[in-house]
Formats: structure tokens, C-alpha cells, sequence
């Protein structure tokens, strides 16, 4: 018997020894062998996976706790809750949801309150543009509308993903205002526990908790949730002191209320770089601190006026018996250097992968380079066990779109949807496990641990081109279409980026030349 040849046995995998080896072989069968999908999120992601899955005849439920699509797109102009400082840990800390509604029903000033801790809203703030332009991020079958500029703002982006979920008929699979509270592998199926928020009358809200069973779950749910705020002395006496000067990134909004003042950016990637360029025109001076990582973007992004310096060291706490009001805010840097008279900080410093609703395969107190094979999270840097960032490697009923960065990320993701469709309907085999096993092992060898491993920014092309001959070697020939590899046009396009961002990098070109901002 073939190692992959697909077995009609109606079940989701069936175990057997390969002849050739004592390696156990998954292989999913065609037919009746993933019927039901649980999709966990409704962003780009979600929405694409929802579509692919559909498009196979499975039947999907697309899980999202906020009211519409979009995920990290969906513009709010209210921002999260921040959680008690500092926050290390990968799983942020639990809210009882019904013991809030039972203290609050009634107060309609804190309608607000409980939909932002039941749903918090996501980094989008009012001007945030795309940095890859529309032409290398159009879905399948789903122009932009004519007319569409390369850069566009969230907003747009939201309608686009959104106009995609109905024109494809997604989104009547969406169960919004619906967060998964747990997700645990019984006997044969997957048990997703669920609540769903609902607004009975003016001031009155109804949680209703439920329980779904599938045969395979598609984690959707981005990696722009968990914030990071490292332990760094005096910064939780600051945040505790001066609640408002004190914020992640992930909660700013608009450049407004920087007039005049001193800030520092701690964190030297993407977010710093945008708020940075935005706060410049009114800030009275701008710090960026760095620690001097591989993902620090290079100075010559920043605007001119900002002052890149070294990582801080602390805070210092000042005096409560100071007549000054607001007290001076001293910062001392690793280099032993004094920032005087911050007014206020703005912590660009990530977020974890985290996925709180997979308990079981989380462990925060081992270190990310000690991983077994079973771990999916352990310090929030990276996502363990998967192959091809995509399927759960002892048991690929579970798996997960949107993982890796640096990529054009809706072409991207949607190559992964794809992959995931065609093994669930059987039209594609996935290698034995110790295959995938050694795949993935390889792939840490290369690009080590931590959150580099997720990385793109050089594998982009080569790992879509890898991915679309391995699920064209099965797909065609048990009636399924073809899948275009990339296309010239976008082929010539990510070269012409890629030249811009490294000559910017370089200061041959001025920053403008982006045309992202």
C-alpha cells in the first residue's frame, strides 16, 4: 500500500504502519472525513478559510466575538483595557465576564466597559494605512474595487474583507459577539465551549454559553491580541502612578494630546516607525528606544526629528511629596544615560502567540529552545509543532492560518487556506508524521527559536512556491483545480519593494518613498 494513497473509510485519520518503516502515517480520508470545520476568528484569515473549506462541501462555523469582519483591519476608535503591568506571560489574565454583567446590567455608562472586555478592540488606529500595496494583496477572484489606490486606509481594508465574506457567502457562517472560551480533543471530535454576548434591552445584557462539536478546528485568530510589556523597573509604579502617560501601542488612536511633549517610543519596529511619524509635527521631542534586535527597522525610517537611543534600564519613581505637578520623568538608559522631563510613554513592544483557548498545550514555564512534541506555546515567542506553520503535527485536525509575518499577508494566508481545504476534503495528503516531524525540525535548525522562526521576509516566495507544488501533486488528479502558483505581475512587484525598503534602508532614498504613509 501506498503511504499516500487516500483510504475511503469515512473517519477523520486512520493510523497504520508503513511497510517500508515503523513510522505511524496519518492520512486523511476523502469522503466523509472532516464534515464540519470550527473556524476561530473573522479576519482575513478566517474569512479565507471559511471560503476554501465551503467551497469543498464542508460545512463551517466561523467564531468571532466582535460584530463584524475584519480582525486586526476593524478600525474602533475605543481603545482596550490595558492589563496590570508588567505583562511577560503569553496567556493574558481571565475576566468573568457573567460576574460583570451581573454587577453592571442596569448602568448603561458601562456598555461600553463590557463590550471592550469582551471583545477588545484591535491596534487599528485612525490613519493606519497598508505597507504592501493593494496590487500584491488582492484575494482570489475578489478584485479591489475600481479605482482603488495602492495605499489604502484600515477602513477600507475592513470593507474589502468584508465585501469578500458576502459576495462568497461567508459571512451567514459567522457567529459574531462570540468568543471561544475552550477548545479540548474528546474521544473522535473536537469540543469548542463558546459565549455569546447579547444586548436584550437598553442596558441589560445575556451571556449564552455553548458547546459545538467538530471534526476539525482552524485557529484564525492572529497573533495582535496579547500584548508584551516587559518587567522593566519602575515601569509598573509609572503605569500605576500616571495611568494616561503610560500606554502600549496596541491602544493608541490619533495623534492628539502630544503637543509640547516629550516622548519616549520604547520598541524599535513597525508601531514605533508609524506613531513615531505621526506624533513628530507636535511632539516637543521624540525618544526611540532599542535593544538592538534583528527586527529593529533601520534608522533612516524614522522621522528625522526622532532621537533613536539605547534600551532603558529604568524608571524612576519619583517623589510624592514634589510640589511640581506633573512630576519630572526620568528614564535612565543601559548606557547609563538620563532621558529628563518624559511626559509620556508609548511601549511599542509586540505581542505574545498566544491562543488561551488551548490550554493544554500551553506551558509558560519552560524555556522556547526546551519544546517538546507536543507544546504549542511556551514564552509567547513563537507557535511550536506545526508543519509548514499550518497543521498540529500529532494531530493535523487542528490547525492554524495566519501565523507568519513579513508576507503579503492576504495572498499569503490565502495560499494556507487553500492547503488547509485541500487536505481536510481529502483531495491532498499530508506527509507521516515523522516526515512532517523532520520538516519542521529542519526549519528550526535554519532559522532557530523565538520569533524570528515565523519570519518571511527572505522564505516569502520560496515557501508559497513549495506549498503550491506539494498540494498540486495530489489535487489535480482526484478532481480538484489547479493552483496558480504566483503571478508575474506580483512576482515583479515584491522585487520592486523589496529594492525600495533597501534602499530607504540604506539612505539612497527618503523614507517618502514608501508612499505608505
Amino acid at each position: 500500500m501506498s503511504k499516500f494513497t487516500p483510504l475511503r473509510c469515512g473517519i477523520t485519520i486512520v493510523y497504520f504502519t508503513s511497510p517500508e518503516s515503523n513510522n505511524l502515517i496519518y492520512i486523511m480520508s476523502r469522503g466523509k472525513n472532516v464534515n464540519r470545520v470550527a473556524v476561530i476568528g473573522a479576519g482575513v484569515s478566517g474569512v479565507v478559510t471559511a471560503k476554501w473549506l465551503k467551497s469543498e462541501g464542508i460545512e463551517v462555523v466561523v467564531y468571532e466575538r466582535a460584530g463584524k469582519v475584519g480582525g486586526n483591519w476593524l478600525y474602533n476608535p475605543l481603545s482596550a483595557p490595558e492589563p496590570p503591568y508588567p505583562l511577560e506571560s503569553p496567556t493574558p489574565p481571565p475576566f468573568e465576564i457573567k460576574k460583570l454583567l451581573k454587577s453592571q446590567n442596569g448602568e448603561e455608562q458601562k456598555a461600553s466597559e463590557i463590550e471592550l472586555l469582551f471583545a477588545p478592540p484591535g491596534p487599528a488606529y485612525e490613519n493606519l494605512k497598508n505597507n504592501i500595496p493593494t496590487s500584491m494583496q488582492e484575494l482570489k477572484g475578489h478584485p479591489w474595487p475600481e479605482g482603488t489606490g495602492d495605499w489604502v486606509t484600515s477602513v477600507e481594508k475592513q470593507k474589502y474583507i468584508e465585501s469578500y465574506s458576502k459576495k462568497f457567502d461567508v459571512e451567514t457562517l459567522i457567529r459574531f459577539h462570540t468568543s471561544v472560551e475552550n477548545v479540548v480533543k474528546g474521544e473522535d471530535k473536537w469540543i469548542v465551549e463558546s459565549m455569546s454576548l447579547t444586548r436584550r434591552a437598553e442596558g441589560e445584557w445575556e451571556v449564552i454559553s455553548n458547546v459545538d462539536k467538530f471534526d476539525a478546528v482552524v485557529v484564525a485568530s492572529g497573533h495582535y491580541h496579547a500584548i508584551r510589556v516587559p518587567d522593566i523597573p519602575g515601569l509598573k509604579e509609572w503605569k500605576s502612578l500616571w495611568p494616561d502617560r503610560v500606554q502600549h501601542s496596541k491602544g493608541y488612536r490619533r495623534p492628539v494630546g502630544f503637543d509640547g511633549q516629550n516622548v519616549l517610543l520604547i520598541g524599535a519596529g513597525v508601531s514605533a516607525m508609524d506613531i513615531g511619524r505621526e506624533i513628530a509635527p507636535s511632539a516637543k521631542k521624540i525618544y526611540q528606544s532599542t535593544r538592538g534586535g534583528e527586527c529593529d527597522l533601520p534608522i533612516t525610517y524614522l522621522d528625522p526629528s526622532i532621537e533613536r537611543v539605547s534600551e532603558v534600564s529604568s524608571f524612576a519613581i519619583p517623589r510624592l511629596d514634589s510640589s511640581e505637578f506633573p512630576p519630572s520623568g526620568t528614564v535612565t538608559l543601559k548606557d547609563g544615560r538620563k532621558l529628563e522631563n518624559i511626559d509620556r510613554v508609548i511601549l511599542c513592544t509586540g505581542y505574545h502567540q498566544s491562543r488561551p483557548f488551548l490550554p493544554q498545550f500551553q506551558n509558560h514555564n519552560i524555556p522556547v529552545e526546551k519544546a517538546d512534541d507536543k507544546v504549542l506555546v511556551t514564552d509567547g515567542t513563537q507557535m511550536h509543532n506545526l508543519h509548514k506553520y499550518i497543521f498540529y503535527i500529532p494531530d493535523p485536525t487542528l490547525a492554524f492560518v495566519g501565523i507568519p509575518y513579513y508576507t503579503a499577508t492576504f495572498v499569503f494566508f490565502e495560499y494556507l487556506a487553500i492547503a488547509v481545504a485541500g487536505v481536510f476534503s481529502g483531495k491532498v495528503d499530508l506527509p507521516t508524521e515523522s516526515e512532517m516531524r523532520e520538516e519542521y525540525e529542519k526549519r528550526v535548525l535554519q532559522k532557530g527559536y523565538g520569533r524570528n522562526f515565523h519570519s518571511m521576509k527572505q522564505d516569502e516566495v520560496q515557501y508559497i512556491d513549495e506549498l503550491v507544488d506539494w498540494i498540486n501533486r495530489d489535487i489535480v488528479e482526484r478532481g480538484g483545480a489547479r493552483v496558480e502558483h504566483l503571478s508575474e505581475k506580483w512576482l515583479s512587484s515584491r522585487i520592486e519593494r523589496v529594492r525600495l525598503f533597501k534602499e530607504v534602508a540604506e539612505g539612497i532614498l527618503p523614507v517618502e518613498a514608501l508612499r505608505c504613509f
